[in-house]
């Protein structure tokens, strides 16, 4: 599976009375499509996954493979729970996704063997292949990692640990498998500030929750990324990204408040996010609009 271009992780909205917005979903996706996304994920992070049953996780991925309709690979979330992860698994691929992203377990932190297990047991529940998430409670090693790309199920993995030497590690051990057609993903919180990093350990692909929000500023980043012109990258980075990377960092769950908030501050009645998660207050609303703003100067709208 090839993933060519920024990888979009979908918000998911919410109607007043909470329901899964369907329609607006599809307006959500598909007016990203144009921007050349290499990947939709669906019922991700950024699309609360840790808030959507199993009936809305096939809701929101199916409305996604509409949309889509093949143009790039729809990547659905799996996790929390073994009987949850398994059943969005199935789920998924009922839904008619391409790929799992598979999320950690939920709260018990269990040895890599365990983890191991974990990542096989969703890989089984379906005939999806799957890309493991590094992150949380999921901690995989080197020799975890290269035992799991003996599965030819398994097709990526996705860091959101930010060890860089153990990030390092793992793409040694897994391409010494032999695996060439591994996938290797920056899933840090707002990737773009790390991606220049990332792309010198081997993991040139990276999720952006900002294209979400606003595609243009990340297409921008994204193509100044790949046409390896440093100063614009810099540009956008000092003055965009960083700037919201220290308003997420103010207050708990903000990397899928903000993305939403920003969407609403665009025109696009994306609802609020679902508990525990907060939405941003009246001075955090202004700050971001701000932001936003100067992002927009420097991508040129």
């Amino acid at each position: 599976m090839k993933f060519d271009g920024v990888l979009f992780f979908p918000v998911t909205p919410f109607t007043a009375e909470g329901a899964v917005d369907v329609e607006l979903l599809k307006e959500h996706i598909g007016s990203r499509l144009p921007f050349g996304p290499g990947g939709v994920f669906p019922a991700c992070g950024t699309g609360e996954f840790h808030a959507l049953s199993i009936d809305e996780v096939r809701t929101v991925v199916a409305a996604a493979v509409e949309v889509v309709a093949g143009k790039v690979p729809v990547v659905a979330g799996a996790g929390g729970p073994l009987g949850h992860a398994l059943a969005a698994a199935r789920a998924a691929e009922e839904a008619g996704a391409d790929a799992l992203l598979v999320l950690p377990p939920y709260l018990v932190t269990g040895p890599t063997d365990g983890l191991v297990a974990y990542i096989e047991a969703v890989a089984d529940a379906s005939s999806l292949p799957v890309i493991v998430y590094h992150r949380g409670n999921a901690r995989f090693t080197a020799a975890s990692m290269a035992k799991l790309a003996a599965n030819p199920k398994v097709i990526g993995f996705k860091d959101g640990l930010g060890d860089v030497g153990l990030a390092q590690e793992i793409v040694s051990a897994v391409r010494a498998s032999g695996r060439e057609d591994f996938a290797f993903f920056n899933g840090l919180l707002t990737a773009e500030l790390t991606q220049g990093a990332y792309r010198g350990l081997g993991i040139p692909l990276y999720s952006s929750a900002a294209f979400a929000m606003a595609p243009e500023i990340a297409k921008a980043y994204y193509d100044a990324y790949v046409s390896g012109d440093e100063d614009r990258r810099n540009a956008l980075l000092e003055g965009f990204y960083a700037p919201l990377v220290r308003l997420r960092d103010q207050t708990p769950g903000f990397g899928v408040s903000l993305i939403k908030a920003g969407l609403r501050l665009g025109g696009l009645p994306v609802g609020s996010v679902r508990p525990p998660l907060v939405d941003p207050s009246g001075e955090q609303l202004v700050e971001l609009k701000a932001i936003l703003a100067r992002g927009y100067e420097l991508a040129g709208r």
